[in-house]
């Protein structure tokens, strides 16, 4: 069945029809690029052939073998640019309509011409590609005459060689002076709005209208060329297309305030640059960069065309098998919140960390850490309807997947968080949950944790310290033991400790009395009428699985015996009341705790020893525990 291509379809894009949605056919494909893939595409409309360049999300159109060399297509989004005075087609979106097919027509430019730069390409035509040909093949035909038949065929050669007559280079001229001749007029007009998917760097005049959808902080940096600042805001049109903008220094005076999370604007005049996928989580290959000529207008008008916001949401499910520091975005319903609590970074300045779970119709529960301001904001929030009994809905947009023994997300500067949103996923949702998803057991695909604990507290045996060998590495391994303490050391429970204040820190050095009843500090140097008194409990700890001894420093043992150590000494030395002291212990034996611990091996003389250091002790709230074990027998039903 023959097929008819679109007639004059390159001539009339080349003119500016955009709309007409034409069949060509594929006649050569290009991988061209280092760093981002971009297919280069031949098109033909069986008469003409013209050069356009594949959209990078239809490369997997050309990778799965759906467009290869002889299909044809049909043009459903697509616009014509001008590159170095060549035009070339900008494919946004076809359709494949014969997989393979036969060169249809005589198209120009079929041969390996159509590669080679505009300076060595012959100009010619169809027509004049047989008259060339003919004149070769009488110019060869009239050497093998001349071998052979002498005179007569040297005329014969003669003749054909006056029929083919090269083309006469005319002489130099200089280019035109418009010197003194007035001013050249420029073409002012404003830039034709195009989707963001069509933005490309051959482009040179463009405008986009995009509503902001996130505004990142403005920050300050230093490095070899100065100091600067810097801001990013991310664009959303109404194709669903997005971009992120990023202003530097002066430019983020004129910009800042301007911009405005939820406004749309139009923005033209900057500059594309490949996209740094290490802080740029958007779909598209490219960034803006907007420059002190660039043009921000807000439009007055709300144009609701352009959605608000743009999700992809992954089910929890499949967070377990993405890969670590991955963006992604993720909605489930809020079943705990923990408090905030303070975090010293490695930087020295001081932050809140607070840690969330919940739970979508996928059988799973995640772990999401919110950082900053995330914890006073949304996380107060959260925190308060939980509390209330009230289990809200949470969509996530842009969250950091992390891997560290189980997968969880935790909130970077450009995740946004929404509460009980009204959209469809939401919706549906609610539904699942009130209809018997609350009563549902979920498989936690984050780290195995003591409910109400920190992140890094993974629940082990007391037998696993030693089988697999904890504490031995580099970095000391912390985990989670319910057990039960079973015997405390009482002759040496505390010491004296120096008192002084070092800035925000006690100094804590051990003190001795000197001569005149003074308690000495050696690093200090100083000598105080008073010390402090701190615990430094020696704790035999015991489970189903064994049992080891660790230490319990000062808050740690007031958590175990419920008083100060100051108070434990008093009794012991000062008011010699030995059945209270002995009460007091007696009270803390075979009770159940839940321990954090911090184990590393550490150097003791000449010998290499495990230290195990207790930096949390809680009472067990059977409760929590009970609900912690549900989940542990729902985790191995499901596997």
């Amino acid at each position: 069945m023959p097929v008819n291509l679109s007639a004059n379809a390159i001539s009339a894009i080349n003119g500016g029809d955009v709309n007409s949605k034409p069949l060509v056919q594929v006649l050569d494909i290009k991988l061209i690029g280092s760093t981002q893939e971009r297919y280069r595409l031949l098109l033909s409309d069986s008469v003409e052939t013209q050069h356009a360049m594949l959209a990078t999300q239809l490369n997997d159109r050309v990778k799965s073998g759906r467009v290869r060399k002889g299909s044809v297509i049909q043009l459903i989004e697509y616009i014509c640019s001008t590159v170095q005075n060549r035009k070339i087609i900008v494919v946004l979106n076809m359709e494949t309509i014969i997989p393979d097919c036969d060169v249809i027509g005589n198209p120009i430019g079929l041969s390996e011409l159509d590669f080679v730069p505009q300076k060595q390409a012959p100009a010619m035509n169809s027509r004049s590609l047989p008259s060339i040909n003919n004149n070769v093949g009488a110019q060869n035909s009239a050497r093998t005459s001349f071998t052979h038949g002498k005179t007569s065929s040297f005329q014969n050669q003669s003749s054909n060689t006056q029929s083919f007559r090269p083309t006469i280079q005319p002489p130099y001229q200089p280019p035109p002076n418009y010197k003194n001749h007035g001013a050249i007029m420029r073409n002012e007009a404003p830039a034709r709005i195009i989707p963001i998917a069509a933005l490309n760097p051959y482009q040179g005049r463009w405008a986009i209208k995009a509503r902001v959808t996130a505004k990142g902080d403005l920050r300050r940096y230093n490095n070899a060329r100065g100091d600067g600042k810097v801001f990013s805001f991310d664009l959303l049109d109404s194709d669903g297309g997005e971009i992120r903008v990023t202003c530097f220094n002066a430019v983020v005076d004129r910009f800042y305030d301007t911009i405005e999370v939820g406004k749309v604007y139009v923005i033209s005049k900057g500059s594309l640059k490949p996209a740094q996928k290490n802080f740029n989580h958007l779909k598209n290959e490219w960034e803006i960069f907007l420059e002190t000529t660039s043009s921000v207008d807000l439009c007055p008008d709300e144009d609701s065309s352009i959605p608000r916001q743009q999700f992809s949401f992954r089910p929890i499910s499949e967070i377990e098998n993405a890969e670590s520091n991955s963006i992604l975005d993720v909605i489930g319903v809020v079943v705990t919140v923990n408090p905030s609590v303070p975090i010293l970074r490695k930087n020295g300045m001081e932050t809140q960390r607070r840690i969330l779970n919940f739970k979508d119709q996928s059988g799973r529960s995640v772990e999401l850490t919110l950082w900053g301001d995330f914890c006073n904001r949304e996380g107060q929030q959260l925190q308060e309807m939980v509390e209330n009994g009230i289990s809200p809905i949470l969509a996530v947009k842009a969250g950091k997947v992390n891997d560290f023994s189980g997968k969880s997300i935790s909130t970077i500067s450009a995740t946004q968080l929404f509460t009980n949103p009204d959209f469809p996923e939401a919706n549906t949702l609610r539904d699942w949950f009130d209809r018997g998803g609350k009563d549902t057991a979920s498989h936690s695909i984050s780290r195995e944790l003591t409910p109400g604990s920190s992140k890094n507290e993974i629940r082990k045996s007391l037998a696993q310290i030693k089988e697999e060998g904890l504490g031995r590495s580099d970095k000391p391994d912390w985990i989670t033991v319910k057990a039960t303490i079973s015997f405390i050391k009482t002759d040496t429970f505390c010491y004296t400790a120096c008192p002084l204040m070092i800035g925000d820190r006690q100094c804590n050095k051990k003190v001795t009395k000197s001569g005149n009843s003074r308690w000495l500090c050696d690093r200090c140097n100083q000598e105080f009428e008073e010390c402090d008194y701190r615990y430094l409990l020696q704790v035999q700890v015991q489970d189903h699985t064994g049992l080891t001894w660790v230490t319990a420093f000062q808050e740690t043992g007031e958590e175990i015996l419920g008083c100060s150590a100051k108070e434990m000494y008093m009794i012991k030395y000062e008011a010699q009341d030995d059945l209270r002291f002995v009460e007091i212990i007696r009270n803390c034996l075979f009770t159940e705790f839940l321990l954090k611990l911090k184990i590393k091996e550490e150097m003791y003389g000449d010998e290499q020893k495990v230290k195990i250091t207790v930096v949390k002790a809680e009472k067990v709230n059977y409760s929590d525990e009970s609900r912690f074990l549900f989940d542990m027998i729902s985790k191995f039903h499901l596997r």
